[in-house]
């Protein structure tokens, strides 16, 4: 079983409704156990796209399953949330529900349809935050630092500097408490 962690984020729509509904839905994953549910942040939306302001928030799982098939499991869960096939999408768009694979255990993946860890986690409070909900412990594999630790480096607006490219803090945070949508 492998500790994972997915970011979440809803600005189309009930978007209290949408993240209820993905929690239902996480937690009935196959060989899965959704073991945290961070709390709920409104937050601005990032990019040049005009839009609403999104609820974000983050998940645990204990999965056995394979990093793709999770993730194909969580594009279903996607659509049936409303959200368009890839080829439709606006990217940096409005959406109904997105679901990142934040990490997966210590892995680090490269692919075309996969990249983990998340790829601009450590610059995004509204990921962070919430995954420092569940777990400030957290160690990104490739910065050498604790989600807590990065967390540091960004302020809410997005405005802070990104985390430093290496070096890993001495701290280790005991695993945040888990809150309710």
């Amino acid at each position: 079983m492998a500790r994972v962690f997915i970011g979440i984020g809803s600005n189309l729509g009930d978007r209290q409704a949408t993240l209820a509904a993905t929690r239902q839905a996480l937690s009935q994953l196959p060989q899965s156990t959704l073991t945290g549910w961070s709390r709920i942040y409104e937050t601005d939306p990032v990019g040049p796209v005009p839009q609403g302001k999104y609820l974000n928030a983050a998940a645990a799982l204990e999965t056995a399953l394979e990093p793709l098939v999770l993730l194909g499991h969580l594009s279903e869960i996607e659509q049936r949330s409303g959200r368009l096939p890839q080829d439709q999408r606006i990217k940096w768009g409005p959406r109904t529900l997105d679901l990142d694979v934040l990490l997966y255990g210590d892995l680090v993946i490269s692919k075309d349809e996969l990249v983990i860890p998340h790829p601009l986690m450590h610059e995004r409070w509204f990921v962070l935050k919430p995954l420092a909900d569940l777990d400030a412990g957290a160690v990104h594999p490739l910065l050498e630092m604790t989600v807590g630790d990065l967390l540091k480096y960004v302020d809410q607006d997005g405005q802070g500097a990104p985390a430093p490219l290496q070096g890993r803090s001495p701290s280790q945070k005991p695993p945040g408490e888990s809150g309710s949508p």
